[in-house]
């Protein structure tokens, strides 16, 4: 049996959803908000990423005869039947129009602002809801995290080499689209570049060099058949003849008008070795050759290489990167503020009491000031109050109405968190940038211009 992303949600998405349309209340407009409680990494900021990827996956979604075939065998907790024929007959004809505004992909966002805005009627509305936290809460946390090593990493280049590590081939692809968002310069991931146009690079693995019967005929060996892509790992056994006979292998390649484009080092004290290889390559006159490290680095480890004035060109991350580090998830919450009541909108909101879980009530934007340059503070408020919303339209009745290139959400990333306060920027201990919640109260109807 062949499904799709239809059935990529949760089972209570479409039990609830039978419950609407069988008590008649499935049509009934409803608006929910995305968004997280609290920035990622300790940090002052999150990255929006993602929302073009839900927007193909939504594009996608249409019951197939296979799939409600399976959803025929699901049992309810009785044992009978769980899904109403009649229910899935409806499923087979169903076209989510729904109106959809967001951030655009690369924008900064802050804790409690809706990232995401949708509005249509109820069933259609609740059944995107997986999809969506999937896509934009996995890709804002690995844009996020980019967007730190790049601000770690200063004026060095930043690449992404993490497919390996990534929980699953589409977590590979994916996190590659929003590390580019988030300020990587570039990706290893072959699949990446070729779906989304990205820049692609690589050097060589240790598994080149020990193949042959020394570094230095391995080295020569691989220039000689690749004298336009000469980049040499150089730690296999030791960094140091490594680099000596990487240098060896360079003199044959000025001959033929190539160059030793970078050497990378994999492992052992960075610091230390990326200066002992600048100052064996320039004795060479190889001024021109990038060093290259990796060696399971985050933000931290290259903010402290940096600082230390180490010389080194391009920082290779992957693990820690792609699998979001030290922080498994965004923590996107999905959660209905309004129903339509009337000519206006009925505020609800969830209470948890101290738990800090209470969602936020009423048709909701967000506007956003600058001073002196600077972001200056945002205010979330009913969407028909703002004069600028940072939520843009990009679906409306189900078509798609926004669409951008990556270049576009990566420079409007650059230049969100160049805006930052400095205080907000920094890697550690932020001070929290000033957010202003001005929702309705939900015990009272809240109209909204449409």
């Amino acid at each position: 049996m062949v499904c799709g992303l239809s059935l990529f949600t949760d089972l209570y998405q479409l039990s609830m959803a039978q419950a609407h349309f069988t008590l008649g209340r499935h049509q009934r407009r409803v608006v929910f908000h995305a968004f997280f409680r609290r920035p990622p990494y300790g940090g002052g900021y999150a990255v929006s990423a993602g929302l073009g990827t839900w927007l193909e996956q939504l594009a996608q979604l249409a019951f197939s005869d296979e799939e409600l075939a399976f959803l025929r065998t699901v049992r309810a907790l009785d044992g009978g039947a769980l899904f109403d024929p009649r229910f899935l007959d409806y499923l087979a004809t169903l076209k989510l129009e729904l109106d959809v505004d967001a951030m655009p992909e690369g924008r900064v966002a802050f804790a409690l602002e809706p990232l995401v805005r949708v509005e249509g009627e109820l069933l259609g509305a609740q059944l995107v809801e997986t999809a969506l936290l999937n896509a934009v809460g996995f890709q804002t946390l690995i844009a996020t995290k980019a967007a730190r090593m790049a601000q770690a990493a200063g004026s060095s280049s930043v690449i992404e080499l993490g497919a390996r590590r990534a929980q699953g081939f589409d977590a590979g692809v994916f996190a590659s689209r929003a590390a580019t968002i988030g300020g990587a310069d570039a990706t290893s991931n072959v699949l990446a570049a070729a779906r989304y146009g990205l820049p692609l690079v690589g050097t060589m693995a240790h598994a080149w060099v020990m193949s042959f019967d020394s570094e230095q005929e391995a080295f020569d060996a691989y220039v000689s058949a690749l004298p336009g892509h000469a980049a040499l790992v150089v730690d296999t056994y030791d960094t140091a003849r490594g680099l000596d006979r990487a240098i060896g292998a360079a003199r044959s390649l000025a001959p033929r008008g190539q160059r030793l484009s970078s050497v990378r080092i994999d492992s052992g004290e960075l610091d230390a070795q990326s200066r002992f290889a600048r100052a064996r390559l320039d004795a060479a006159g190889l001024f021109d050759t990038r060093i290259v490290v990796s060696d399971d680095l985050d933000e931290y480890a290259v903010e402290r290489l940096v600082r230390s004035g180490a010389p080194i060109d391009v920082y290779g991350v992957g693990t820690r990167l792609v699998t979001g580090g030290e922080h498994s998830s965004l923590g996107l919450v999905y959660k209905l503020g309004a129903i339509r009541s009337g000519a206006g909108w009925r505020a609800v909101q969830k209470r948890a009491g101290d738990s800090g879980k209470s969602s936020l009530p009423g048709r909701l934007g967000v506007e956003r000031s600058l001073a002196g340059g600077e972001l200056g503070g945002d205010r979330v408020a009913p969407a028909s109050t703002l004069e600028r919303d940072l939520l843009v339209p990009v679906l409306r009745a189900g078509h798609l109405v926004h669409q951008e290139s990556l270049e576009s959400a990566r420079q409007r990333a650059r230049d969100d968190i160049a805006r930052l306060p400095e205080a907000v920027r920094r890697l550690r201990d932020p001070e929290t940038y000033p957010v202003r919640l001005d929702v309705p109260d939900p015990s009272t109807d809240h109209p909204a211009a449409r």
